[in-house]
């Protein structure tokens, strides 16, 4: 199997112990983190070969998150340094009806600062198969903006299959530009698109027809979200398959959890998972595009059991702190097949 390379910005995540307040805390807990960072881990636990592109700053915080990356056997040889800090994003916790809150301090960071020209994407992709990226790195800066759209216009020269998570962040969004423009251009390079309702919307003005996603019940029917996914493949006729996870938040400890696949002709459901007492939920739509990734290269001619795997990986993430979803394959494949009892493993 080919090298997946993913291409964003690792940060360090501080968060108030447990369920505490920021007005409540003392001290931090530590995580290192970030979109594309957080699939290259989960790749490197499905024990795929993986390199993780990004810019860090050569200092005792930079070298923690080299070291992070390289302590779940992700591949950092292709990591620039330069610049003078690295991101950092905040995250409160929540509870029941009380919702998490994330505070970003990532302006002029190392990632931030990247531009065309930095990155050499023709020796980057030389033994790649995959390239990955995120709606979360064009929104950092109009540098990171025009560096991924180097890289993938690169690795849609060279052959590879290119994959978006459209991860829409209104927070983000601050320099100027509209998401729309970007967007529009880079996901037209893209063959396999996820994104949920409101990142359809968001960059791209489409909403599932006859569907107010903020009056729905306790879960996301399915095949709502048909014309979503339709409407997705007209606007970007390079796409081979358009995903989105369904989730129903009961509450911030409560939600349901599934997802959808669409080829262009069938639309592949998976089951509608509980998960009632999440301990993180950070991460959890990058799990699922590692689950994804992972699923459509190792099962190239079953979507179903795809779509299933990258479910159940990203089901699994929530119930682990931190950004990255630190399951093996076996553990994921446990809960495909009906196993969620949680028994002690002897």
């Amino acid at each position: 199997m080919k090298k997946t390379v993913t291409f964003g910005e690792i940060m360090l995540r501080l968060s108030p112990p447990g369920f505490l307040r920021f007005s409540q805390a003392h001290q931090f807990d530590v995580v290192y983190g970030g979109g594309e960072s957080n699939v290259a881990v989960s790749l490197a636990n499905f024990g795929m070969p993986v390199d993780f592109v990004t810019r860090l700053p050569d200092n005792d915080l930079g070298r923690c998150a080299l070291m992070e990356l390289r302590k779940r056997g992700v591949g950092t040889g292709k990591i620039l340094f330069g610049g003078q800090r690295l991101g950092i994003y905040f995250l409160e916790t929540g509870a029941v009806s009380r919702g998490s809150q994330v505070i970003y301090d990532r302006a002029h960071s190392a990632m931030a600062e990247i531009g065309p020209g930095m990155v050499d994407w023709e020796a980057v992709f030389a033994d790649a198969g995959w390239f990955h990226w995120t709606g979360i790195t064009p929104a950092i800066s109009q540098g990171a903006a025009d560096a991924c759209l180097e890289a993938v216009k690169t690795a849609r020269k060279m052959g590879l299959t290119v994959s978006t998570d459209l991860n829409y962040r209104a927070k983000l969004w601050k320099y100027g530009v509209p998401s729309q423009g970007i967007m529009t251009e880079l996901t037209g390079y893209c063959d396999i698109i996820l994104g949920n309702e409101e990142d359809a919307e968001k960059h791209f003005g489409i909403k599932p027809e006859g569907l107010d996603v903020s009056r729905h019940g306790d879960s996301v029917k399915a095949e709502a979200f048909r014309s979503v996914c339709e409407q997705m493949m007209e606007r970007f006729p390079n796409a081979k398959k358009v995903i989105t996870t369904l989730r129903g938040s009961l509450s911030a400890s409560h939600n349901t959890w599934a997802g959808i696949l669409y080829d262009g002709e069938t639309m592949y459901a998976s089951r509608e998972y509980q998960i009632t007492h999440i301990v993180d939920r950070v991460g959890g739509g990058d799990s699922f595009m590692a689950g994804l990734i992972y699923g459509l290269q190792t099962y190239p001619a079953d979507d179903q059991k795809a779509l299933d795997f990258a479910v159940a990986a990203s089901c699994l993430k929530h119930t682990i702190v931190g950004d990255a979803n630190l399951v093996s394959v076996a553990e994921v494949e446990k809960l495909m097949g009906g196993d969620a009892s949680g028994r002690v493993v002897r």
